[in-house]
């Protein structure tokens, strides 16, 4: 039987989810939290097997709960729970130890075999097999996908490469559709899960591998980023 631990700030995703955990047979809720500091001390007492993380609770933040799980009870495995739109806590999720980061839409065989899978031991960040489609991203597209997992938004993209925001979110739709994501978080997700970026998200380790797409850049002879800033959008 699968422990499961929910945490989220609204009742009604919170009761949405227990029905839907309940119905499983090898599945048992054990508690629900409503901020990250309940989540942290119900991990304690009901000691669950997966907890389901709402990212932004108040009182303490899911990535704040998530890391004093972790220091608590190591054995409890967190799946990182967020809406449309919230891409920024990505990078940070995987930094502090998340088994995986899904939206709150998944459909509910989606997540009941992420559950199963964490609960297992094994990560959503691993890459499938036999390849992914984002190897066909191009080099400008991912450079833009570097910007996204930093937490950039279109304008701090469009000025780091010095291009237009007109032309970075035409970047972005292509990135969309070439990964098969409905928006920049499942972007970034399925990036981390393929392996398309560095094993470090951090900004250094995304300059790094910027240095390496404009050195490949120089040898074409087109110009690194830093040398077309100023330029206009005709890209």
């Amino acid at each position: 039987m699968i422990r499961v631990l929910v945490a989220d700030d609204h009742p009604a995703v919170r009761e949405g989810l227990c029905s839907m955990l309940e119905a499983e047979g090898d599945m048992q809720v054990v508690g629900e939290a409503k901020d990250g500091e309940e989540a942290i001390a119900m991990t304690v007492t009901a000691e669950p097997d997966v907890v389901l993380m709402d990212v932004r609770m108040p009182q303490c933040d899911g990535i704040s709960a998530l890391r004093e799980i972790g220091r608590v009870r190591a054995r409890t495995h967190v799946i990182m729970l967020t809406t449309f739109g919230h891409e920024n806590y990505v990078v940070p999720s995987f930094r502090v130890g998340a088994a995986g980061y899904l939206l709150k839409d998944v459909r509910p065989g989606p997540l009941m075999d992420a559950i199963r899978q964490v609960a297992a031991g094994r990560s959503l960040w691993a890459s499938p097999p036999g390849g992914a489609p984002g190897r066909a991203l191009s080099p400008r597209e991912l450079e833009v996908l570097i910007c996204i997992a930093r937490e950039m938004s279109n304008r701090a993209i469009a000025t780091e490469m010095g291009i237009s925001e007109e032309t970075v979110k035409c970047h972005v739709a292509r990135i969309l559709v070439k990964l098969d994501a409905r928006d920049r978080s499942g972007a970034v997700l399925r990036a981390w899960r393929w392996g398309l970026l560095p094993p470090d998200a951090s900004p250094m380790a995304c300059d790094s591998m910027n240095d390496q797409l404009d050195a490949g850049r120089s040898a074409s002879g087109i110009q690194p980023a830093a040398a077309r800033e100023g330029r206009g959008a005709g890209e």
